[in-house]
């Protein structure tokens, strides 16, 4: 499953290296030269993962990761940092200003596109491929089918993208409003009641192997997705 991945990178030449190695593994590639046009791309949607230049023009890669960090909306995003700067007070630096993880230029498109991999399977697991299994129910990506103890699960997409979200964000509440930003995206707008409709349809669709009993309502919260069955 791909992910919509924001380049901030000043240096036409590395930026286009990038892009072309990210768009060849799957990736939607959304390009920024400076903060400021990184902010506008943000400002539309927020982007899966955000890859940083250290160096850039005006706000530096740094200050916009803590920038990042420090806004609400904003704060979950995965960030890699692109530095060439290697010792290990910069490394430490650029770890502690909200980076979950950095590469060091000159670097390979193989390694890039492996480290972009890890954190996604780190900070955001519903963007992998990866196969998750709870409970016998289990879900996989690449071949866009649900089974529940081995029987097969019909659900509609919006479904398999809200079963996918709880699947790999077990044993959390999330509000209606949370499920709108991640599961169907900040930048699309319907009624929050459109929730309910889903997880009805959702529940539907796990009766017949029980499965339902794993999605809990959270009266005057929202929903949570449990590990195992009651």
């Amino acid at each position: 499953m791909s992910g919509a991945i924001l380049v901030v990178e000043d240096e036409p030449a590395i930026q286009e290296l990038i892009a072309v190695n990210l768009e060849h593994a799957g990736h939607h590639v959304l390009r920024a030269a400076n903060v400021q046009q990184a902010e506008e791309h943000v400002r539309a949607a927020l982007p899966d993962l955000v890859l940083l230049d250290w160096m850039l023009p005006g706000t530096s890669g740094v200050a916009y990761a803590r920038q990042l960090r420090a806004a609400e909306r904003t704060r979950d995003i995965p960030i890699i940092m692109l530095t060439a700067r290697a010792t290990e007070q910069e490394k430490i630096l650029a770890l502690e200003s909200g980076a979950d993880d950095y590469v060091t230029k000159p670097f390979s498109p193989r390694e890039l596109i492996a480290r972009i991999k890890a954190v996604m399977r780190r900070r955001a697991p519903q963007l992998t491929d990866d196969a998750v299994e709870i409970a016998g129910l289990r879900l996989d990506p690449t071949a866009h089918r649900i089974t529940g103890n081995g029987k097969a699960v019909a659900a509609g997409p919006t479904e398999f993208r809200l079963l996918h979200w709880f699947i790999t964000h077990p044993e959390r509440v999330y509000s209606r409003a949370q499920l709108l930003d991640e599961v169907w995206g900040d930048h699309v707008f319907v009624e929050e009641r459109t929730v309910d409709v889903h997880i009805r349809r959702l529940r539907q669709a796990l009766e017949p192997t029980g499965h339902d009993r794993l999605l809990d309502t959270v009266r005057g919260t929202g929903y949570r997705f449990c590990r195992e069955l009651p």
